[in-house]
């Protein structure tokens, strides 16, 4: 059926965008609290099992600036239906998978979904009303924060009442519905960058993105002085160095050098990777620490189920946060939401280093972090959407998140390190462990709050081109024929 020039409802587009972000945060967390009954299920080791989680990452670091890329030159519509439909593959295999094995490759293809945050961002500035772009984008960008948080809050409930397998099911059907209501209702974008996709740079990107996060994801286990972590440490810096090099010199660049140069978005760049190893960590070890046997001193042994319960509140402050982000950087602009949302990261995870003592003082600290990530997450999404052109606006917003999803990796492999140092005789880590894992990432926190503080100022959306759907509306307003302005 031929396109017309009427273009569906923004707010329509922004409902299909905002299940699909869902769904793919989801993802992300879900797995993590029932490790240990995935890996009774299938009869597989701790070691094997964590491939669960490490296959997913590799597999969205490397995608999802890529898909974020093809989507800019070959239209971000039809990339979304294609990064949704890879989400619903990915979960019906895993849902199915007989063994370890299959549920490894399943997570894999899982990842390649990581495109839809960045296809979202750029149908968002391509498709909404001027005004709206700001909004809209900090509360998809805050869904990714809400997701996470969520999947901690099911995990444990879903696993009890159905099994595990539903942990796929759920947000295999939430895909399948995105996807087709993508196909059917999202507009074909408007924005195109012209030229051909440069392969041998997403060759070389993949190379030191893959070596990098392998090491750091498998140093704890692997040994960080090993041969195979070392060596690939060594991969990823000899290959990093090519791959810009190589950027810097082509025509048609994978990732233009020059827009990752623009001060604004080097700048938001680096409170991402500060930012993301405290945010990810938290959601990584916050549930094992409230796990933790009341025998150690200082522990709650609560269940996982009850566990994800505590942190609702947490995904409620995040959610509330991204929803007010837009209004919140209309009036006084996203840099200082950024700085408070690092700042308020900062005092929540000293909080949780020195105050830990009582239940409720988790639960405060953990929903003072929530509103953290709801404002930070809106506020660096937003900060780079504005500082790039309209056909970057999908690999810049991708390879934004890759950093964040790389310090997460950072901050997670330091982390563990930090929490296991001198565990008990019976393995349990000891409460110097948490203390000062957490109190690092405060340390952490505070330098993001630092950075922050000299993001270069940019005027709110004044260089956006407005979208068709703003063209439309003005075009009826003065009785012109859609597309008039552009002329």
């Amino acid at each position: 059926m031929a396109r017309t020039d009427r273009r569906t409802d923004y707010r329509v587009t922004f409902l299909v965008l905002c299940v699909g972000v869902s769904s793919f945060s989801l993802l992300q967390s879900m797995v993590t609290p029932v490790l240990p009954t995935i890996q009774a299920a299938l009869d597989t080791d701790q070691a094997t099992v964590t491939w669960v989680l490490t296959a997913y990452l590799l597999s969205a670091s490397v995608f999802t600036p890529i898909i974020g890329r093809i989507g800019d030159k070959v239209g971000k519509e039809r990339m979304l239906v294609f990064a949704l439909v890879a989400l619903t593959l990915g979960s019906l295999m895993a849902a199915l998978a007989p063994s370890i094995g299959v549920l490894i490759a399943a997570r894999a293809v899982q990842g390649i979904g990581g495109g839809v945050l960045p296809l979202t961002f750029g149908i968002i500035r391509d498709e909404f009303p001027r005004d709206k772009v700001a909004g809209a984008v900090g509360t998809s960008a805050a869904l990714l924060a809400v997701g996470g948080g969520v999947g901690l809050v099911l995990a444990g409930p879903v696993v009890d009442a159905l099994s595990y397998h539903w942990l796929f099911w759920l947000p295999m059907v939430m895909t399948l519905v995105a996807a087709i209501a993508a196909a059917v209702w999202v507009p074909e974008s408007p924005e195109r960058t012209p030229g051909r996709i440069n392969v041998g740079s997403a060759v070389l990107m993949s190379v030191w993105l893959v070596a990098l996060l392998l090491a750091v994801s498998q140093g704890h286990s692997w040994g960080w002085s090993s041969a195979r972590v070392l060596s690939l440490f060594a991969a990823a810096a000899v290959f990093l160095p090519v791959w810009v090099i190589a950027e810097t010199r082509s025509d048609e660049p994978l990732v233009d050098m020059k827009m990752m140069r623009i001060p604004t978005v080097w700048t938001v760049n680096l409170v991402a990777l500060l930012f993301g190893m405290g945010m990810y960590s938290m959601f990584a070890f916050l549930p094992s620490f409230l796990q933790t046997p009341q025998l150690t001193g200082y522990g709650f042994g609560v269940s996982v189920t009850e566990s994800g319960l505590l942190l609702l509140p947490q995904t409620l402050a995040t959610f509330i946060a991204g929803v007010l982000s837009g209004r919140l950087a209309a009036r006084y602009g996203s840099k200082p939401l950024l700085v408070a949302g690092a700042t308020l990261t900062a005092v929540g995870t000293l909080g949780l280093a020195v105050l830990h003592s009582q239940l409720w003082l988790v639960v405060v600290e953990t929903t003072i972090l929530g509103l953290a990530f709801g404002l930070a997450f809106a506020a660096m999404s937003n900060l780079v959407v504005a500082a790039v052109p309209q056909t970057q606006t999908g690999v810049a917003s991708g390879m934004n998140a890759n950093i964040r999803t790389v310090g997460g990796a950072l901050g997670g492999a330091v982390l563990a390190s930090v929490v296991t140092a001198g565990a008990r005789a019976d393995g349990l880590p000891i409460e110097a462990g948490y203390t000062h894992g957490f109190g690092l990432l405060a340390v952490t926190s505070a330098l993001a709050a630092l950075v922050a503080v000299f993001v270069p100022v940019i005027r709110a959306q004044t260089h956006l081109v407005p979208g068709p759907q703003a063209e439309a509306e003005a075009a009826e307003a003065v009785g012109q024929p859609v597309g008039a302005a552009r002329s």
